[in-house]
């Protein structure tokens, strides 16, 4: 048996004083002594950084953690005197000998230089050299790039414009030029479909899309694909099953007991918005403030149930009021993270260490939030947290068509957004705490970012349309750059959760600009902006590495080609499903509860009792929905996709982590759902001709290309040595068969359709089987 293991996946202190605490931030040297230093230098790019990772911590925008009076956060501080008689300056722009840093820097004192020895922290060469260089050349501030609003970019010309396919192409291959490289060949028109299929619908190609392709040689061949993928019902299933990351959504309440909640239709909806193509703005400000639109309407109200996906407690004992609080602090946490890129929580119990979020300005945010007139602890799990909206199966067939109710005829509730009349207090919280308020606070943004203008209601509403005013610099750029990482595997800012002074710098600055302003521009169009990378050349390059290339980017920085990428969790679960013809095309309604190992909701529970305290398997075609679709509880996330990397959903996530273990191989070999899925295929296989015939269609269908000579050698052999131990007795065709609820015709030999399932199982576990291509 194949067994299948991915590619290997692969601050703070320029110290005034010696006042920080031994280990406690990392050393981020970079080794690159190499490098050749810059005729100029860029602050944002070259020196940002390295305060950011070395400095701040002691010497930034927390005021309350400045050490030995200097803050190198804004320029104006930073040049400002220090020492006891304020005679010294750490920066003198233009005189590297009264500015002490460079001293410092580069003194072997161990009671002078920094950063100190005690930090555990060391500049490189490279990096004393770049801030001698920036002091020198006039030690220019400025402000973060993330909190300056993108600016329109001249596309720029380059020399190969026979690849160019459209203006991104330029931007990429201009940075291609710079570096010496150049771009891959184009994709095999099948790996390029394949790519394609997976990146818009999460779902792949079968064998006869497949042929239809490679038989097409007209010039539109590959436009149309794309267009006729965007108009499916996989794709909005697909942009939906990544909101749900961002959206932190649940079937259940977490905490101890984790009872139910019913928010699937709250979950329809965003199918639907995707569906139809709401623009983006639109789509975030029904989530953000439905509820507060002139003539809101059900459908809006229901949106908004976006703000109410987070954890709600019913555990015994809890101060209510801390935990509304809480619920308070995560809405205005997935607010920073989902639509500004922003890490939030970090000021909420002082000023923000390296990004310019004060704690006064985090307690503002926290107002919009606020005025929920929300209890902090459930009763029990019969309760419906208010507020929240009935709807009946009249509304299902009428105003609110696209939430599937088909399932039950009893009216359903959904927590949605509604303030009070009267606006709740809100105040900064010493350290956090919910039962430590100082000086009040009312509605208002970070200043770095955006002042809140003065027009606008100090309400949700307000702070939606201060989200999409032409002035916000973050907003499209975030937006943008989670589509690039959704075609590309990581954003031009591979940091998508953080475009703050700790996070990555774009790769393509210019081409991010670019992007957002188009995306702004041409109203906020999710459909479009999808197909116009999908329609680059640089989207359609080949996968293929040269050594050189290996080594001097391995990771793919200057997208010189196609980046391998391994499929999500619920991809190769719904892969599986749709090779073996098993998937159901149910669109929207309740969770299911596929196959998952007995037995692990039991241990968890916490003894609260409800539906969730032991797993009932679904039966029928609800074991075969997408896995969007999966009960989701919140103690005990699916485990086969918590393996692949999935998010818990117990707070907003807009990017997974990508890990390589040996677990993700025993999945593939030993879930029931795979399993039957194989067996399902095989079955569907063995009406086609012979062995060879049946081998070659399940590889096609699953790797998206026919098999060569010497693949289907050693498949062909993996079949003859299973149907041999089979027929030794050493495989049980009636246990393997067994696997699973999908019954197989009674005209099937037992023996032949265990061999090609295992041999199908094989297939299903190849490398290429589970990447894109």
């Amino acid at each position: 048996m194949v067994l299948w293991v991915s590619a290997v996946f692969a601050g703070t202190i320029l110290l005034f004083s010696c006042q920080t605490k031994k280990g406690e931030y990392a050393s981020v040297n970079t080794g690159d002594s190499n490098k050749q230093i810059p005729d100029s230098i860029d602050f944002s790019f070259h020196i940002k950084p390295i305060l950011s990772d070395r400095c701040f911590a002691c010497h930034g925008p927390d005021k309350n953690a400045i050490e030995g009076g200097l803050s190198l956060n804004k320029a104006e501080d930073a040049f400002a005197a220090i020492g006891e008689n304020k005679d010294r300056y750490a920066i003198v722009p233009g005189d590297l000998e009264k500015s002490e840093l460079v001293h410092r820097i580069f003194s072997e004192d161990p009671n002078l230089m920094m950063p100190p020895p005690e930090s555990n922290l060391t500049l490189s060469n490279y990096e004393k050299e770049l801030l001698k260089k920036w002091i020198a050349q006039g030690a220019e501030f400025k402000k973060h790039w993330a909190f300056v609003a993108p600016e329109t970019q001249q596309v720029p010309k380059v020399e190969n414009d026979d690849w160019s396919q459209n203006e991104i192409d330029q931007f990429v291959l201009k940075k291609l030029e710079e570096q010496g490289f150049q771009p891959s060949k184009k994709a095999a028109k099948e790996q390029l479909i394949r790519r394609t299929f997976f990146s818009i619908t999460g779902l792949p190609p079968n064998a006869e899309q497949v042929n239809a392709f490679l038989e097409d040689s007209t010039a539109d061949a590959f436009e149309k694909i794309v267009d006729s993928l965007l108009e499916t019902k996989d794709y909005a299933e697909n942009m939906a099953a990544d909101w749900m990351d961002v959206a932190r959504y649940a079937d259940t309440h977490g905490y101890q007991d984790d009872f139910e909640r019913i928010m699937w239709p709250w979950r329809d909806w965003v199918i639907h918005a995707f569906g139809k193509n709401m623009p983006y703005d639109e789509f975030v400000t029904y989530q953000l403030a439905g509820d507060m639109l002139p003539n809101a309407t059900k459908e809006s109200i229901l949106a908004t149930g976006f703000n109410r996906n987070h954890k709600i407690t019913a555990e015994g004992g809890v101060i209510p009021e801390e935990y509304r609080v809480e619920y308070v602090e995560d809405r205005t946490n997935t607010f920073g993270t989902a639509f500004l890129g922003l890490t939030l929580e970090c000021s909420r119990c002082h000023d923000h260490k390296y990004d310019p979020v004060s704690q006064e300005e985090h307690f503002q945010l926290f107002s919009f939030f606020n005025n929920v007139d929300e209890d902090g602890l459930m009763a029990n799990a019969q309760v419906i947290p208010k507020p929240y909206i009935s709807i009946s199966p009249d509304e299902a067939n009428g105003v609110l068509d696209f939430v599937n109710m088909t399932h039950s005829n009893a009216e359903v509730k959904v927590m949605v957004m509604e303030d009070m009349m009267e606006p709740r207090d809100a105040f900064v919280l010493n350290r956090g705490a919910y039962d430590q308020p100082t000086d009040q606070v009312f509605p208002a943004t970070p200043e770095a970012i955006f002042p809140f203008p003065e027009e606008l209601p100090k309400n949700r509403l307000g702070l939606a349309q201060w989200l999409f005013h032409k002035d916000n610099p973050l907003t499209a750029r975030v937006a943008v750059n989670r589509v690039w990482q959704r075609m590309f595997g990581k954003g031009l800012v591979e940091s998508s959760y953080d475009f703050g002074n700790q996070g990555a710098l774009p790769s393509h600055p210019e081409l991010l600009d670019y992007l957002a302003i188009k995306f702004r521009q041409e109203g906020w169009d999710i459909k479009q902006m999808i197909k116009y990378i999908a329609m680059s050349a640089t989207f359609q390059q080949s996968s293929e590495i040269s050594l050189e290339m290996q080594e001097r980017d391995p990771e793919n920085t200057y997208l010189a080609r196609a980046t391998r990428l391994r499929l999500g969790a619920e991809m190769i679960r719904d892969q599986a499903l749709k090779l073996s013809g098993l998937l159901s095309a149910e669109v929207g309604g309740p969770s299911v509860k596929p196959y998952q190992p007995e037995g692990i909701w039991e241990e968890t529970t916490g003894g609260g009792g409800g539906s969730t305290a032991r797993y009932v398997q679904s039966e029928g075609n609800d074991l075969y929905r997408k896995s969007l679709y999966t009960f989701w509880k919140r103690t005990v996330p699916p485990p086969s996709m918590m393996t692949f990397d999935a998010a818990s959903r117990d707070l907003c996530s807009v990017k997974r982590q990508e890990t390589n273990t040996p677990l993700q191989a025993l999945v593939l070999l030993n879930d029931p759902q795979l399993i039957e899925a194989a067996r399902a295929m095989a079955s569907k296989a063995m009406n086609i001709g012979e062995v060879e015939e049946q081998i070659s269609y399940i590889f096609q269908n699953a790797t998206s290309r026919t098999p060569g000579q010497d693949e289907m050698e050693v498949l062909q052999k993996f079949y003859a040595n299973a149907l041999e131990k089979i027929n030794s007795g050493e495989i049980l065709p009636e246990e393997y068969l067994s696997i699973g609820e999908f019954k197989p015709s009674e005209n099937v030999s037992p023996e032949t359709l265990t061999a090609l399932a295992l041999t199908t199982q094989t297939i299903f576990n190849l490398d290429e089987t589970i990447t894109r291509g």
